[in-house]
């Protein structure tokens, strides 16, 4: 396998430009041309990692979380960090990190758990705003439906589980071709008029450019006539964080125990104000900045990590917030990865770390 097919199955389920503005998901080290051997698969990259993959002749290390997150300024092997670092490049082993790209897409980090707990009908909790434009083109009527195609065929007209959306208004264009024209229909210097559709359709900006070039190409003008516009929706399979609902409502300390098991470590919650749960919400990772969606949303209980003291206060005996360890909570995003992978590459050998990365021990 090159490592840029590899990269591209990867950024088709999570694009980059899903992350947040403070992460640093992508290739992080590596010829994206070079031949990949095998793939170990680790929620961190620690030197630990870096041994393994070494020992398992693997010549790539997927991270979840990026091991250069907040910028490193020199590599002298000071930190665990720096070490593992120094260790890939001298054992010429790539490194990429999917985090919060993974952490947004409706099937990623927050779906995994979803699963894990047995919701159904999970849905993003908080969707992202600022990914989406409405694309307009005025197109001969006889040709809408080969240029909507080209569009769909692009990515363009998908809206949560529907693609092919689309929206058109017939009308009368005019245009008068120039000398140096070579006019589809009309002749040149005289005004010619031509029934059109004002073909409306809804995409995603990070497929902004294959899109319009496509349309472009299907588009039987010489000049193609279309607008960009900017809209606030909110992409509705992308975001912080999930909520759903039980197949039954769960008394709430039969919830806490199956968390428990599930994930294990520690569960820290607060005083349960109800019975049963029906809703409940959480987010991979360190998510307490989601409580006010949460509460908002109407969750009965609401899972993720790294709660600090005085936080647990703002539940108000409106929602339980339950609390486990960040490593536990996104322990199985290494064998989302791996499912992935191998899904798309079934002859590439995908490896999953046989070390626990997690820094926090309990009695």
């Amino acid at each position: 396998m090159l490592l840029k097919e590899i990269i591209s199955s990867l950024q088709e389920w999570a694009p980059l430009n899903y992350q947040e503005s403070y992460d640093n998901s992508r290739l992080i080290f590596g010829d994206i041309n070079s031949g990949i051997s095998s793939a170990l698969v680790s929620l961190d990259l620690t030197e630990k990692i870096v041994d393994e993959a070494i020992a398992k002749g693997a010549s790539l290390i997927i991270s979840h979380h990026p091991v250069i997150f907040s910028g490193l300024k020199s590599l002298s092997g000071k930190t665990d960090a720096e070490r593992a670092i120094i260790k890939s490049i001298q054992a010429n082993i790539a490194i990429y990190a999917l985090h919060t790209n993974l952490d947004n897409i409706s099937s990623g980090v927050n779906a995994e758990i979803g699963r894990r707990l047995g919701v159904k009908g999970p849905r993003i909790l908080s969707p992202k705003k600022d990914l989406l434009s409405k694309l307009v083109v005025y197109v001969p009527e006889s040709a809408w439906s080969d240029v909507a195609e080209a569009m769909w065929n692009a990515g363009a007209g998908t809206i949560g589980n529907y693609d092919q959306c689309s929206f058109r208004i017939p009308g009368l264009g005019t245009f008068r071709a120039g000398e140096q024209a070579n006019p589809h229909k009309g002749n040149i210097g005289t005004l010619h008029e031509e029934r059109e559709y004002r073909l409306e359709v809804l995409i995603e900006r990070r497929l902004q450019h294959n899109i319009v070039r496509s349309m472009c190409q299907a588009h039987p003008y010489e000049e193609v006539a279309y607008e960009l516009y900017a809209i606030e929706n909110e992409h509705p399979q992308v975001g912080s964080g999930m909520i759903g609902e039980f197949p039954d409502a769960l008394p709430v300390y039969e919830l806490l125990e199956r968390i428990k098991s599930t994930f294990g470590g520690v569960v820290r919650f607060t005083k349960p104000h109800l019975q049963e749960v029906c809703s409940i919400a959480w987010c991979g990772g360190s998510g307490s900045f989601l409580l006010p969606v949460a509460k908002s949303a109407g969750a009965d209980m609401f899972l993720t990590s790294d709660f600090k003291y005085h936080q647990f206060f703002d539940a108000e005996n409106e929602i339980v917030i339950a609390d486990i360890g960040h490593f536990e909570n996104e322990q199985f995003t290494i064998d989302l990865i791996a499912d992935h992978l191998r899904k798309k590459f079934p002859n590439f050998a995908v490896l999953l770390t046989e070390n626990s990365t997690n820094p926090i021990n309990y009695l």
